[in-house]
């Protein structure tokens, strides 16, 4: 038995894509999702999406981590899977399609996806960092300098440790690197390390430095490893509505993986 699928990267996030509108793929097979991520034994990749039928909206995406296992809102796994229907033909260039967090909208620019992300009215602060969802849990520090950091111990301390321990939670440290411009990484929490971009970590970071005062801005730029994505967003009376992620989302190959059902190996 094979396996259609397609490889996006959204500044440097890369995801599998299955066209799942026929519903053959197994949701609940969570070795299969871990295998086709697996970036050498299977086709690699920080996540895997399937594409399904929306009774109201024009698609819905079901994302899934590295590990397997389903989980929250990706902000450049959803940049991508607008690329993908529009790939499809199931859109143009415009969408409103359901995620797990609810329902996005969003606009296609040649290579450049705006995504609608869900509007922020709850930031816990502690002494040194920032906690919120932006469609997934962040944790979000401001720090001088960010490049020598060890993303990988740090990021894993701070996200298994007592506080997030129940849920985890995606860690981000940003430095500012001119006005309303700042450099970010960030550990994901479900591929275990630090991946190139993360789009909700991204808009996290962005509402984050505007509510420690870091910017005055409504428009902010992040600089990721894999490239800048862009946030916007209107606040008011302590909400921080009309969320907008942009970036660019591209197709990478598409390719056939072969499954040996019976035997339960990929």
């Amino acid at each position: 038995m094979t396996l259609n699928f397609y490889k996006y990267q959204a500044t440097g996030n890369d995801f599998v894509m299955i066209d799942n509108r026929s519903q053959l793929f197994d949701k609940n097979d969570t070795k299969l999702v871990a295998a086709l991520c697996d970036r050498r034994f299977g086709i690699g990749a920080d996540g895997l999406i399937l594409l399904e039928n929306s009774s109201n909206y024009d698609f819905e995406m079901v994302y899934f981590n590295a590990d397997g296992h389903q989980s929250s809102m990706c902000g450049n796994g959803g940049r991508s899977i607008v690329a993908f229907a529009k790939h499809l033909g199931i859109i143009q260039n415009s969408t409103r399609f359901l995620a797990v967090d609810g329902p996005h909208e969003a606009r296609v620019k040649n290579t450049t996806i705006d995504l609608k992300m869900q509007s922020v009215s709850e930031i816990h602060s502690a002494s040194d960092y920032v906690t919120l969802n932006t469609g997934s849990p962040h944790y979000v520090a401001f720090k001088s300098e960010i490049d020598a950091l060890d993303m990988k111990k740090e990021g894993s301390q701070i996200r298994n440790s007592s506080f997030f321990k129940d849920e985890g939670i995606n860690v981000n440290f940003v430095s500012k690197l001119r006005q309303n411009t700042f450099g970010i990484r960030t550990y994901e929490r479900g591929v275990e390390d630090e991946t190139l971009s993360c789009g909700t970590g991204a808009t996290a970071a962005a509402i984050a430095m505007h509510f420690m005062k870091k910017s005055s801005s409504d428009n902010i730029v992040l600089e990721t490893k894999g490239g800048a994505l862009h946030v916007s967003f209107h606040y008011a009376d302590g909400v921080y509505s009309n969320v907008w992620l942009s970036g660019a989302a591209n197709l990478v190959f598409q390719g056939v993986f072969s499954l040996n059902i019976e035997s339960n190996e990929y």
